[in-house]
């Protein structure tokens, strides 16, 4: 089976995980189709016979190039098997209404599109303070103390759980393919 991984990234960890996605493909014996939907190129194949697309949510709205693939290819996305990894720091938040938005976010993404894909996945991002300027290192510093997160700026601080992200796409094939 070949699957599509399409995915927009703004500080790369969600490139990060969609090439777990797709090694994880590659490791049950598909051919994953890595594709970076902000380059704005095509994918060098007909449409794939299905697909899992991650994009990452900031300032509570996923990057436009992303949701402008999505509308456009929304007919084709609703006649295979399709998953979607969305990726945001609040999923791991421990307070429980900023879980709840984070878990909400991919209802406008779905509303906005007319895409509802059959599985959903959460995947908490990373602290990048290494690749922050010094603005937005502060703000981001600032906040994490307020999440009780890493506050060390010297490092980066990655919270992706690479096992239930595994297990995500080992029961997406699984779906697929029944």
């Amino acid at each position: 089976m070949i699957i599509l991984v399409g995915y927009a990234t703004i500080e790369g960890q969600t490139r990060k995980i969609a090439e777990a996605v797709a090694a994880s493909i590659e490791a049950a014996g598909d051919r994953a189709l890595l594709f970076d939907i902000s380059s704005g190129g095509e994918y060098a194949i007909g449409h794939p016979e299905a697909v899992i697309l991650c994009a990452p949510v900031h300032a509570a709205r996923y990057p436009a190039a992303f949701v402008n693939f999505v509308r456009q290819e929304a007919p084709w996305l609703r006649g295979v098997p399709t998953a979607f990894v969305s990726v945001s720091l609040l999923i791991r938040s421990e307070f429980d209404e900023e879980r709840d938005e984070a878990r909400h976010f991919p209802q406008g993404l779905f509303d906005e599109t007319g895409w509802k894909p059959r599985h959903v996945h959460h995947a908490a991002g990373a602290l990048r303070y290494t690749e922050y300027d010094f603005f937005k290192r502060w703000i981001i510093r600032r906040m994490a103390e307020y999440e009780k997160a890493p506050t060390d700026v010297s490092r980066d601080h990655e919270f992706t759980d690479w096992q239930a992200l595994a297990d995500f796409v080992g029961a997406f094939l699984t779906s697929a393919k029944g």
